[in-house]
């Protein structure tokens, strides 16, 4: 055995290492990300979901989710590498019971009417493409009204907040809240572009609970008309918190793009990874080789939801119409560290 050995295993022994041995792993020349891109068609994932729903019931599951996992992350609950997501269903006259806990969660409703959920007291009505907030440490439960299943896409950010180790989570002294506020106040109140002269209140999280997707379509449908198309990222607009202008959510971005027909996206690539849901239309990501063409393609329908890994080379065709896609990200924390960056 070598001098340097023998020194390797001295520092071993006294849970040293040496920096020189991994400066490169860890301080990497670029962001090379566990995750891989990856797609969910939802008519195949839809039907063990349904399953699920003849198997166990929504307060037995407690939330009867099905975990997006990426194939990077087998076994770890993480659709890339810094974020969660899953598909729920909720069927009719059930209650998945009353909790809250410190991971702030997005639902992004995919199928039927009916369901509903309720944060902090207000309860809100689930519609196909509307995008509802769940903030930190508040109690909600969700139930169903209607006739037929009610699915939707779970965002959270669990991995940053397990990461840090700073997760706590309660359950609530009954499964359904009792209802304080009628339904549509918090949208009254934050969603109209006012707010009181005097207003002091700044939130971390949105008070606007509930982003109906047909007031979104209506602005996108409205700004294509107007505003340049980004050659990287279409018609792309961004959920914001009325009381400060800042991201809905503080740790999970949140976005809708309109990809109009036909159209040719440029090589786009940043930091941030991101989780992508086609609403109406039908696009293609390329993902881009070292050489600059395309070494994998992902064609996604409507509801279809891919995985987009930070610092992944790619970009966006449109289809034969105009097409609208939801996408969640973790741009704000990045934002808020100074870490954010993306190349054109």
């Amino acid at each position: 055995m070598n001098d340097m050995n023998v020194y390797y295993k001295t520092l071993d022994q006294q849970h040293l290492a040496p920096l020189w041995v991994v400066l490169k792993g860890l301080v990497p020349a670029e962001p090379k990300s566990k995750a891989v891109p990856f797609q969910w068609h939802f008519d195949e994932v839809r039907r063990p979901l349904l399953e699920a729903g003849e198997l166990i019931t929504a307060e037995e599951a407690e939330r009867r989710v099905l975990v997006l996992e990426n194939p990077g992350w087998a076994g770890k609950s993480q659709i890339t590498d810094t974020l969660y997501a899953g598909l729920q269903l909720i069927l009719p006259g059930e209650v998945a019971p009353a909790h809250r806990h410190t991971q702030s969660a997005l639902r992004f409703v995919l199928e039927g009417s009916g369901g509903y959920t309720a944060v902090d007291g207000e309860r809100t009505t689930m519609h196909p493409g509307d995008f509802i907030i769940t903030p930190s440490w508040t109690f909600h439960d969700h139930g169903h009204d209607g006739t037929d299943p009610v699915i939707w896409m779970d965002g959270l950010d669990v991995p940053l907040v397990s990461f840090l180790k700073a997760g706590f989570r309660e359950e609530n002294e009954s499964a359904s809240q009792t209802i304080a506020r009628p339904e549509g106040d918090a949208l009254a109140r934050y969603g109209s572009g006012l707010l009181p002269i005097r207003n002091s209140r700044k939130t971390h999280t949105s008070p606007v609970f509930n982003y109906p997707y047909d007031r979104t379509r209506e602005a996108l449908g409205q700004m294509v008309r107007f505003e340049d198309i980004d050659p990287h990222r279409g018609l792309c607009l961004r959920y914001v918190n009325p009381t400060s202008g800042d991201w809905a959510i503080p740790t999970l971005g949140t976005t809708m793009q309109l990809i109009p027909a036909n159209w040719q996206g440029k090589t786009y690539q940043s930091t941030d990874s991101g989780v992508l849901v086609v609403i109406e239309g039908e696009i293609t990501i390329e993902m881009m080789g070292a050489d600059g063409t395309a070494a994998e393609r992902f064609t996604l329908k409507p509801r279809d939801v891919f995985a987009l890994p930070g610092w992944a080379s790619h970009r966006i065709v449109g289809g034969a119409s105009d097409s609208v896609v939801f996408a969640f990200n973790d741009r704000p924390v990045q934002e808020k560290l100074g870490l954010w960056r993306e190349k054109l």
